[in-house]
C-alpha cells in the first residue's frame, strides 16, 4: 500500500518547476487547456466574433449608394420603439410565449399526474406523449396546417359534427383564431418536455411524505398544495425558464404555419428580424430589432444559470442571496399560478371522491377501480390531443390527390394508395434531400459528441482558471437566438466562402448542440467516483490515458444520450438550413420539404408523405435510445 502514498504524475496539471503558473492558472492548466481548446475555438469564431459584429451591425444601416455600411450609433434602435410594426411583433411574441407557456405547464402537469399514478405500460404511454417533441418542427407546422385547412383539413369536420361550429372556419387566416391556432400547435409540441421532466420530479417526491399526511387528515387538495407543488418547485422553475426561452425566440413554427400574418397577428419579433435582415436586405434595423429584447433575454438566462448551478454547500450554510430571493420570488409566483390552476380539477377529483363509498375494504377497491378508470379516460383523451396529428399525416399520406380534392372519406383512404410516394421518389428530389440530412446530421453530430465529451470532463474534473465562467458561457451560449446569430452567421460564412455549401451546416450545428451536450456530459462526469481515476494515475497513466480508458467507458449510456439529442437536432433544424442553403441540390429535409409548397398551393398528399418519411429515421433513432433521452431530459431535474 506504500506506493498509494506517492506523488500522483505531472498528469495533474503544473509541474514543481513552475508553482507560479500553477498558483496562477489553476492545478489543471495544461491539460485542462487541451480539452477546453475545442469549445473554446468554435464558441470564439462562431458566437463571440458573430455577437459582436452583430452588435457593430445593429449600429449601422446601409448606403444604397456607395453600398457600404454607414454607423449611426443607436439610431436604428431608437425607431423602432416608434415602429408600430415592432410594437405590434413584441405584442405578438409576449401573447404567444405567455399563452404557450401558461397551456403547456398545465397540461404538461396533468399527463405528468395522470402518467405517475399509472403503473402499468408507463414506458409506451411516455414513449407515446414524447413524440411530439421529437418530429422535426417543419413536419409539426405542415401536419397542424394540413388539419387546419378550411377546404382539405380535418378540424373543421370533426368541430361541426360535435356541434361546436355551424360553418369551416379559416383557423389561420383569420385575425382572430389565427394566434390561438399558433399557440396550439406549439403546446402540442411542447407538452412531452413539461410531462417528462414533472414525472422526474414526482418520482423523486417521498411516498411516506404522502402517506404521513394521510394519516394527519390531509385530503387531496392539501397534498397536492403543500407536498406536490413545493416538492416539484425546482423542476417547473427550470422547465418554465427553459421552455419560455426557446418559444421567446421561436421562428419554425410561426414562419411555417402564417409567416407572421394574417394582418401580422403572429408575426414575432424573430421574423420581423428575418424579413428585415435576409427579406429587405436591411442588416442594421434587422439585427437592431433581434438585439432589442436581449435583456429580456439576459434575465431569463441568467436566472436560469443561478437555478441549473444552484450550490447546495450555499444552502446548508443558509446564505442567500439576492438572486436565491428572485427566484424564489418567481417559484411562489409560479406555484400561485398552478394552484389557481388545478384549483378546479382538484375540486372535480374532491367530489368524485365524496361520491364514493367510504370506509370498508371493499369500498376502497371500487374507490381505486373508479380512479384508475378516470385516470384513463383522462389519458386517453392527452393521448387523443397528441396522437391525432400522427394519424392524419398516416392515412393523408396514403390517400390520391381525387380522394384529397372530393374530400371524400376524409379520416381514412379508400383505397389505400403509394401514388403520394411515387410522386416525391420520382418526381422530387426526395432522395437528395435525405443524403444532405443524413450528411449533416451524422458529421455534425460526431464532431458535437467529440468536443463535448472533452469540454465536459475539463469543466467537471479539472481544475483550471475560468472554468466556472465557462459554465455560465455555456448556458448563455445554447440559449442565445437563432434570430440573433443567423445574420452575422450569414456574413461570416459568406467572407469564408462556405454559404450554400454543406459546411455551412456543418460548421454552425454544433454551436447549438455542444453547450447542451456539455451540462448533460458534465452531470454524468461528476457521477463517476473520482478515486478511480487516481488509482489509475498512481499506476502510471497519464490524465488522457486515464480519461480514455477509465472514465469514457462509464460515460457510454451519456454518450449515447447525447448523440441522440445531437442527431434529432441536426436532422430537426430548419432555420439555420433555410437561411445558409439555396441550391436545390444542398437543401436539406426540412428546407426541401417546405420548398415545395408554390404560393397558396399546398399538395397535401406529397407533404404528408415527406413528413412521414422525415419523421422515421429519428422515431427509429428514439425507439433504440428511448431510455437515453428520458434520462437526458431528466438529468438534474431533481438534484438540489
Amino acid at each position: 500500500m506504500a506506493q498509494h502514498a506517492a506523488p500522483l504524475p505531472s498528469t495533474y496539471g503544473a509541474t514543481r518547476q513552475r508553482p507560479v503558473l500553477r498558483r496562477l492558472f489553476g492545478r489543471d492548466w495544461k491539460i485542462g487547456f487541451v480539452f477546453i481548446a475545442p469549445i473554446v475555438l468554435l464558441m470564439t469564431v462562431f458566437i463571440a466574433w458573430p455577437f459582436i459584429r452583430a452588435l457593430y451591425t445593429s449600429m449601422t444601416i446601409r448606403n444604397v449608394t456607395t453600398r457600404t455600411d454607414v454607423f449611426v450609433g443607436l439610431d436604428n434602435y431608437i425607431r423602432l420603439y416608434s415602429d408600430p410594426f415592432y410594437r405590434q411583433a413584441v405584442r405578438a411574441t409576449v401573447i404567444y410565449t405567455l399563452g404557450s407557456i401558461s397551456a403547456k405547464l398545465v397540461f404538461g402537469m396533468i399527463a405528468a399526474l395522470l402518467l405517475h399514478g399509472q403503473k402499468r405500460l408507463r414506458n409506451l404511454l411516455t414513449g407515446l406523449i414524447l413524440l411530439p417533441w421529437i418530429v422535426p418542427s417543419v413536419v409539426q407546422a405542415l401536419t397542424w396546417k394540413s388539419i387546419y385547412d378550411p377546404l382539405f383539413g380535418g378540424l373543421n369536420p370533426i368541430l361541426m359534427w360535435l356541434g361546436i361550429i355551424d360553418q369551416p372556419m379559416s383557423w389561420l387566416s383569420d385575425p382572430r383564431t389565427a394566434m390561438a391556432a399558433v399557440i396550439t400547435v406549439n403546446v402540442w409540441a411542447g407538452i412531452p418536455f413539461f410531462t417528462v421532466n414533472m414525472l422526474a420530479g414526482l418520482s423523486a417526491i417521498d411516498k411516506e411524505m404522502y402517506e404521513a399526511s394521510e394519516i394527519d387528515g390531509a385530503n387531496a387538495w392539501q397534498q397536492f398544495t403543500q407536498i406536490t407543488l413545493p416538492s416539484l418547485r425546482y423542476v417547473i422553475a427550470v422547465a418554465t425558464l427553459l421552455s419560455t426561452i426557446w418559444t421567446f425566440n421561436g421562428f419554425e413554427t410561426v414562419w411555417l404555419l402564417t409567416q407572421g400574418g394574417p394582418g401580422n397577428m403572429t408575426k414575432v419579433y424573430s421574423i420581423l428580424a428575418y424579413q428585415k435582415a435576409i427579406g429587405s436586405l436591411q442588416f442594421g434595423p434587422g439585427t437592431a430589432v433581434a438585439f432589442s429584447l436581449t435583456p429580456v433575454l439576459a434575465g431569463f438566462i441568467l436566472l436560469l444559470s443561478r437555478y441549473m448551478r444552484r450550490d447546495v454547500s450555499r444552502e446548508e450554510m443558509d446564505v442567500v442571496t439576492w438572486q436565491d430571493r428572485v427566484i424564489d420570488a418567481i417559484g411562489w409566483v409560479i406555484g400561485m399560478i398552478g394552484n389557481i390552476i388545478a384549483f378546479p380539477i382538484i375540486l372535480v377529483g374532491s367530489a368524485i371522491g365524496k361520491l364514493l363509498p367510504q370506509g370498508r375494504t371493499a369500498s376502497k377497491k371500487r374507490n381505486e377501480r373508479m380512479m384508475t378508470i378516470l385516470r384513463g379516460v383522462g389519458l386517453a383523451f392527452m393521448l387523443l390531443f397528441v396522437l391525432f396529428p400522427f394519424y392524419w399525416i398516416i392515412v393523408t399520406a396514403f390517400k390520391s390527390e381525387l380522394q384529397i380534392t372530393q374530400r371524400v372519406d376524409i379520416f381514412w383512404p379508400t383505397p389505400w394508395t403509394t401514388e403520394q410516394f411515387y410522386k416525391l421518389f420520382y418526381e422530387k428530389p426526395f432522395f437528395l434531400w435525405f443524403q444532405n440530412s443524413a450528411i449533416v446530421a451524422v458529421t455534425t453530430t460526431a464532431l458535437a459528441v467529440f468536443i463535448a465529451a472533452l469540454g465536459a470532463y475539463a469543466l467537471a474534473r479539472l481544475q483550471f482558471l475560468g472554468a466556472s465562467i465557462m459554465q455560465t458561457l455555456l448556458l448563455i451560449v445554447y440559449l442565445l437566438p437563432g434570430a440573433l446569430m443567423f445574420i452575422p452567421l450569414y456574413g461570416i460564412l459568406s467572407e469564408l466562402g462556405v454559404i450554400n455549401t454543406r459546411w455551412a451546416l456543418i460548421l454552425t450545428y454544433p454551436t447549438s448542440m455542444i453547450p447542451f451536450a456539455t451540462w448533460l456530459l458534465m452531470g454524468y462526469y461528476r457521477a463517476i467516483p473520482e478515486e478511480l481515476e487516481h488509482a489509475a494515475m498512481v499506476d502510471g497513466a497519464t490524465r488522457m490515458q486515464a480519461f480514455l480508458r477509465v472514465t469514457l467507458p462509464l460515460t457510454t449510456p451519456a454518450l449515447l444520450a447525447v448523440t441522440l439529442f445531437s442527431f434529432t437536432a441536426a436532422w430537426k433544424e430548419y432555420l439555420f438550413a433555410f437561411v445558409f442553403i439555396s441550391s436545390q441540390r444542398l437543401m436539406t429535409l426540412p428546407v426541401g420539404l417546405a420548398q415545395s409548397i408554390f404560393g397558396d398551393i399546398y399538395p397535401w398528399g406529397l407533404l404528408m408523405a415527406a413528413s412521414l418519411l422525415i419523421s422515421i429515421p429519428v422515431v427509429i433513432f428514439y425507439m433504440y435510445g428511448q431510455r437515453f433521452m428520458v434520462a437526458g431530459l431528466t438529468a438534474g431535474s431533481v438534484k438540489g
